[in-house]
């Protein structure tokens, strides 16, 4: 099975990381795609181009084996909509299962997104919970789709929702971004490596 984790990333720090390693783990995954946005459809466009996130983003990962950096939507015009992002990965693996993390945040909203149903077609969705946190109440067409062991998503390629709590990191891009430019430091929120990578292209300040 093939996992994929999408977000501006602007930038990735260690509550991205710490979650993405732990699904990783948990549904015994070949490979975790993290897939920076460039146009997110539901808010402002990043003040840091896609390049640079990328870059950080890389940066972050390369001593993670199976977490992988994915650059489609960056060279994707228009907005970065999640199901055709499913659909390529799709039309690329098709021996194997797609899993979409999303967090509890996202999942809030997900009957918002575009053709939000359709993820279904492509990918099991898993929404990423603090511990004991309680289920939220849902609609019919995701009820159906709900799983209570995750060893079900082993079964089909696609269309299940599960929801799977994972270590919560109470740690946060915006505040990152804030924080850097009052003139504080974000050390130990998010990896030495893109940190000096900020600092060295003044990223953040007013």
């Amino acid at each position: 099975m093939i996992g994929i984790y999408g977000g501006t990333f602007n930038p990735v720090h260690y509550g991205h990381l710490r979650t993405a390693l732990e699904v990783k783990e948990l549904f015994d995954l070949e490979q975790l795609r993290l897939i920076p946005c460039r146009l997110p459809p539901h808010r402002h466009e990043p003040d840091v181009g896609g390049e640079m996130r990328l870059a950080m983003l890389n940066l972050a990962i390369e001593d993670a084996p199976g977490l992988v950096s994915d650059r489609r939507e960056l060279d994707r015009e228009g907005p970065s909509y999640m199901v055709d992002t499913l659909a390529s990965l799709q039309a690329e693996n098709q021996d194997e299962a797609l899993i979409l993390f999303i967090g509890a945040d996202a999942f809030a909203g997900l009957e918002h997104w575009h053709l939000w149903q359709r993820l279904f077609d492509y990918a099991h969705v898993v929404v990423m919970t603090r511990p004991a946190c309680q289920m939220p109440v849902i609609s019919d067409f995701l009820r159906e789709r709900l799983c209570e062991d995750r060893r079900q998503l082993q079964q089909k390629k696609s269309g299940r929702l599960f929801f799977q709590a994972v270590t919560a990191l109470d740690i946060s891009a915006t505040a990152i971004r804030e924080m850097i430019a009052s003139g504080r430091d974000p050390k130990f929120l998010l990896p030495d490596a893109v940190l000096a990578y900020i600092r060295q292209h003044q990223l953040y300040l007013p």
